[in-house]
């Protein structure tokens, strides 16, 4: 038994006593197992792939962050057409534009057809001679009677009259209405 201890003793100074044919064993292991990446190299990789992710992703928010967001709305402004389409005392509801176009003895002259109450389209009802809401029952004057200017309450809860809207003839001799802009009452196109 003592010579076998002995011969590995042997073995174990041997390894210990050449570094190199260690060190050539370690490389041959690792050139086997895993050609030319050690566990440092993976990590370093790994750690690197990781940062040009997260900078490629602050990138496009980045981008998203600093470019404009922008509503494309339809213009305010609104062509109803020439005004030989209008019979006298004629109520026309644009429903898509959401004006009334109201041709008067006076003349030409448009409305919102919004209530100002909760905002519901209202509706020309020609058997009583009024703007009504159907959600509320709000109720407008069109022509000046009842001592009530046209676009003002006669009854219901809505808190304010329809407002005016910006009429004007264009050059073409069309009507043209600015949602966008409201204006004092009577004020009338004359054709």
């Amino acid at each position: 038994m003592a010579d076998t201890n002995k011969a590995d003793t042997s073995k174990a100074d041997s390894n210990r006593a050449d570094p190199k044919q260690a060190d050539s064993n370690k490389e041959r292991l690792q050139t086997v197992a895993n050609p030319g990446l050690d566990r440092r190299e993976f990590f370093v990789r790994l750690g690197l792939g990781s940062m040009g992710i997260a900078a490629a992703g602050t990138a496009v928010f980045g981008y998203q962050f600093l470019s404009p967001n922008v509503l494309y709305e339809p213009s305010p402004v609104v062509n109803m057409g020439k005004p030989a389409s209008y019979g006298l005392d004629s109520v026309t509801l644009d429903v898509d534009a959401r004006i009334f176009v109201i041709h008067g003895n006076e003349g030409f002259f448009a409305l919102n057809a919004v209530c100002t109450h909760l905002g519901c389209l209202t509706a020309w009802k020609p058997d009583s001679a009024r703007i009504e809401c159907p959600c509320h029952g709000s109720k407008f004057a069109v022509f000046q009677t009842e001592g009530k200017k046209p676009g003002e309450k006669i009854e219901g809860p809505a808190p304010k009259p329809l407002p005016w809207l910006k009429m004007w003839l264009s050059d073409d001799g069309e009507l043209m209405v600015d949602r966008s802009e409201e204006i004092r009452s009577l004020t009338y196109v004359r054709v």
